[in-house]
């Protein structure tokens, strides 16, 4: 799966996204400008142990990442879709959308590709989840319609009953 972020602005934020990018073996998507840099402190604690495992590219705009993936699906979470996120089926390779987390996407991008905009049921009288939950919420709805493709299903205690 592939997770685009556009102009994000909290490193936290980022930095949990790569984490979860990283242990999913989803690749991240920037478009820049970023809301901070790289070598931010606040991003590389939310996620320091998995850079080395993140698949990460950098794009001076969407369409120029839109332009490269033409023949890819490409969904784009808003609080202001439609349809919930759980109603789609996705691809293995499809590319989830998410806008900046002061002013979302823009809404004549929205406008203009309706029909593959998601949102996640909320109440009403609500702003929006925090980026970072959105992103897991998604991506996991996402990766268990694929059956969680290259990820491990069990785990293993280690000295139970000792």
């Amino acid at each position: 799966m592939n997770i685009v972020l556009v102009e994000p602005e909290i490193p936290q934020n980022t930095g949990n996204i790569a984490r979860t990018c990283a242990v999913t073996g989803s690749s991240l998507h920037l478009i820049e400008p970023l809301g901070f840099s790289i070598d931010d402190r606040y991003l590389k604690r939310a996620g320091l142990d998995y850079w080395d495992k993140l698949d990460i590219y950098y794009y001076d705009s969407l369409e120029e990442l839109m332009k490269k993936y033409k023949d890819s699906n490409f969904y784009f979470a808003t609080t202001k879709a439609p349809k919930s996120y759980d109603i789609v089926s996705y691809q293995e390779n499809d590319f989830i959308v998410f806008g900046k987390e002061t002013a979302g996407l823009p809404e004549s991008l929205l406008k203009n590709n309706i029909e593959n905009c998601i949102r996640i049921p909320m109440k009403d009288n609500t702003r929006s989840l925090n980026l970072s939950n959105s992103v897991a919420i998604i991506l996991y709805e996402a990766l268990r319609q694929l059956n969680f493709p290259g990820l491990k299903h069990e785990g293993k205690f280690i000295n139970i009953g000792k």
